[in-house]
């Protein structure tokens, strides 16, 4: 697979998604919402949230669903860039999913910690996001609470459950929708190799976990100390902070946990991977840090 960055005007472009006409859409810091053009790399402007926008979805055929991580849950509207506020009792909205009749699952990561103390969530393990679920009527509800650090979402190809990442507990939760099991939660995968962020379920019906950073032994050893020694780490100047390591991996499993596919791109040319969506056969990429998106190219396709 050939490795491809496309840069867009302005930084941490932290997920994407891909539209039915190929467009790749993705959102930066500075709150802006851009639609990329694959072939070209041509980039233009849809919207501006206000906010900083982190997960993004398709919702129907004009629209895109926006998690926010300053404004909530958000909609824009394609062929006008309006933006309409779904959801806004959120510290830190993060990402989502969409169930065919419409229910949006989505990930609050935090009651304590905005998006611009992520790294004191990380290190504290507050246990304090919530996956939530918003039906097609407008009532919001809470499917799981205590989770460290809620993050990525997807929805089963079947949609017999949702599986939420848990960035600081490395683990992906599986919460049962239908069947036996309907109500009741375990995991779909336990004990990754890095810390996961955005999830998505791909053209290929596998869930997609984008990797930001592999697991690093000081970051463990720091999440097991005492809460003062876990808060203490937070107040010392960034640079001396645990940083993500450059790595550029994203994962996908089947509806099993079974690992499917493992693939690296160029770390010189792209760091910390937080957003990840297959489409037929290319992966695209979204970076938290970086003022750009990148793709493996499926060269066979």
């Amino acid at each position: 697979m050939d490795f491809r960055v496309i840069a867009v005007p302005g930084f941490g472009a932290e997920d994407v998604v891909v539209g039915p006409d190929g467009s790749v859409y993705t959102g930066t810091e500075d709150g802006v919402v851009h639609r990329i053009d694959p072939a070209t790399g041509r980039v233009s402007s849809v919207a501006d949230t206000g906010g900083r926008p982190l997960g993004i979805e398709l919702l129907g055929a004009d629209k895109l669903l926006i998690c926010d991580a300053r404004r909530g849950l958000l909609t824009v509207e394609l062929s006008t860039g309006v933006i309409e506020q779904l959801v806004g009792d959120m510290k830190f909205c993060n990402n989502a999913a969409v169930a065919a009749d419409g229910t949006i699952y989505f990930s609050d990561s935090s009651a304590i910690h905005p998006i611009d103390e992520w790294r004191a969530e990380m290190v504290e393990v507050t246990r304090t996001g919530r996956l939530r679920r918003r039906d097609i009527s407008g009532n919001v509800t809470t499917v799981e609470k205590g989770l460290a650090f809620a993050n990525g979402v997807a929805l089963a190809s079947d949609e017999s459950f949702v599986a939420v990442a848990e960035t600081a507990a490395r683990t992906i939760v599986r919460h049962w929708l239908a069947g036996p099991r309907a109500g009741t939660r375990d995991f779909l995968v336990e004990d990754l190799p890095g810390y996961p962020d955005n999830i998505s379920r791909g053209s290929d019906g596998l869930i997609w976990i984008a990797l930001a950073s592999p697991k690093d032994a000081l970051v463990e050893r720091i999440q097991q100390g005492p809460l003062w020694v876990r808060r203490g780490v937070t107040r010392i100047p960034q640079p001396l902070q645990p940083a993500p390591k450059r790595t550029v991996r994203v994962q996908a499993y089947d509806n099993l946990g079974g690992l499917v596919h493992d693939l690296a791109g160029d770390r010189t040319k792209f760091h910390m991977v937080t957003g990840v969506r297959e489409h037929e056969g290319d992966v695209w990429m979204g970076s938290l840090h970086e003022p750009a998106v990148a793709v493996l190219k499926n060269s066979g396709g």
